[in-house]
């Protein structure tokens, strides 16, 4: 089955990093959202989702979209224990500057201010990039971050001896994995599928 890509010539695509809301354009018809089926709307997990134009372009597959959705919301959601929701949110927000994902980055480095109220440093991560300066447990989860990011084989023992000298613990340190990881596959799946555009 041939796809017709579709293009976006009046799309001004922002080219620095924000925290502003951005929208994003897909490149390959998503169903319209009063199409999609019962299987595919169970799919997206939270029936919000279907108002935007990438999960519903996932939900072209919808198994694979479920499997993505829970594995996302337990990563970020499922607090009880473990990593501070501001600092899940500041490993999938360094992981996406690293990999230029301009979208996921605003997304994700408002979620870290909304829940750390350290706007100046999460503003100083996207404006300085991964080596910015945020103060040791910050910058200890930002390296390991972008160590997975770089390439899984770079992250390794000394990573995690800084994350724990930083205070952290061994189920802390599973989340900051799961956050960058989670969002290395997610940044690259959003930048194959379409293009920021600065929001309404």
């Amino acid at each position: 089955m041939t796809e017709t890509v579709i293009r976006h010539p009046d799309n001004h695509e922002p080219v620095t990093f924000t925290v502003a809301m951005l929208d994003w354009l897909p490149w390959i018809a998503p169903p319209a959202e009063t199409g999609l089926t019962d299987r595919q709307k169970s799919s997206l997990v939270d029936p919000a989702r279907s108002k935007s134009a990438y999960f519903r372009l996932l939900a072209r597959d919808p198994d694979i979209l479920e499997a993505r959705t829970r594995t996302d919301k337990d990563i970020f959601f499922n607090t009880a224990t473990g990593l501070p929701r501001a600092e899940r949110e500041l490993a999938a927000a360094a992981t996406s500057r690293h990999n230029g994902c301009i979208y996921c980055a605003s997304v994700h480095a408002r979620h870290a201010i909304t829940f750390s109220k350290r706007t100046d440093d999460v503003k100083r991560l996207l404006d300085e990039g991964v080596a910015a300066d945020l103060g040791e447990r910050w910058n200890a989860i930002v390296a390991a971050s972008v160590a997975l990011a770089a390439t899984p084989i770079a992250f390794g023992p000394a990573h995690v001896a800084r994350l724990r000298a930083a205070g952290l613990d061994d189920a802390e340190i599973v989340d900051v994995i799961n956050g960058a990881a989670f969002f290395n596959w997610a940044n690259r799946l959003m930048l194959s599928l379409g293009e920021p555009a600065t929001g309404a």
